[in-house]
């Protein structure tokens, strides 16, 4: 039997092995052909041939490659679910059905394994408790998070004060609004500084957010967290339903928590809740 590995490695070996050659080739081949061009080796259209080019080889890498990957991955990954969903987060694969995941190359062998591997998802993922985590875990505003974000507010205000004082006129209107921006960035962010309730409790009863009072875990399902956007816009939320039909999602970017350390969080409490009740 395969020894098993996390879903964290098996995504950093996937961006390795998938995402590197593709950004070779999507940058590489326009790179080549500009250096060529300025060589005189190549006319000056030969450089958006190379951006064609450079598309068409970077998509079909990612195509052999993400199937190679898909196939390792599910294998050697017991929590396939989890796997599945970070992977999706990720932009390693697409969601299944989309019509660029069926662009994917797969030979009769790779369509075989894959069509063996779909029952490892009959099977719920399974987690550790971690007992190093207290009764109770309180989650507050990331007071470095804060102020950093108050040194850029306070950084554009400045910019915006000098463009007003440069005197052109243009200037004056730019300078104008990045101030503007700024105030309202430096009192958001200094709200937060100054707030020291907890933004998040959850313990082995339920979950209590500054949104939405304490519920108890009988009543919350589908709880997990998400990453939503692309590169380095994208946030990460912890969501769940509550009460049949409502809906929490509350930004984490801004806490004292990462993306997996409440991902372990959410499971340990959860899995508390259910060893209590038996």
């Amino acid at each position: 039997m395969r020894e098993q590995i996390s879903v964290n490695k098996a995504i950093k070996r996937g961006h390795l092995i998938v995402n590197v050659p593709v950004f070779i080739a999507l940058f590489g081949c326009p790179a080549i052909a500009l250096y060529l061009s300025k060589e005189n080796l190549i006319p000056g259209w030969g450089i958006g041939i190379a951006f064609l080019l450079g598309f068409v080889l970077a998509w079909i890498i990612w195509s052999y490659m993400i199937t190679k990957w898909r196939i390792w991955a599910f294998e050697i990954v017991r929590n396939v679910h989890e796997l599945k969903k970070r992977a999706i987060q990720e932009k390693l694969i697409w969601n299944d059905g989309n019509i660029f995941e069926k662009t994917e190359i797969r030979n009769n062998e790779d369509k075989i394994k894959l069509k063996n591997l779909e029952k490892k998802f009959e099977n719920e993922d399974e987690y550790k408790e971690d007992y190093s985590l207290p009764a109770k875990m309180e989650i507050f505003y990331s007071k470095l998070y804060n102020y950093f974000e108050l040194g850029v507010s306070i950084l554009i205000i400045g910019i915006g004060i000098y463009f007003i004082f440069k005197g052109e006129t243009k200037n004056y209107i730019l300078g104008t609004i990045m101030i503007a921006i700024g105030l309202y960035s430096t009192l958001k962010e200094s709200r937060k500084a100054l707030n020291n309730k907890p933004q998040i409790i959850i313990d082995s009863k339920g979950i209590k957010t500054k949104n939405v009072d304490f519920k108890n875990w009988s009543s919350i399902n589908n709880e997990e967290v998400i990453k939503e956007g692309f590169g380095k816009s994208a946030k990460s939320y912890l969501t769940y339903f509550y009460d049949e039909d409502e809906y929490e999602k509350i930004e984490i970017d801004s806490l004292n928590v990462t993306h997996s350390e409440l991902e372990n969080i959410i499971r340990t409490y959860r899995k508390r809740y259910n060893k209590n009740r038996r």
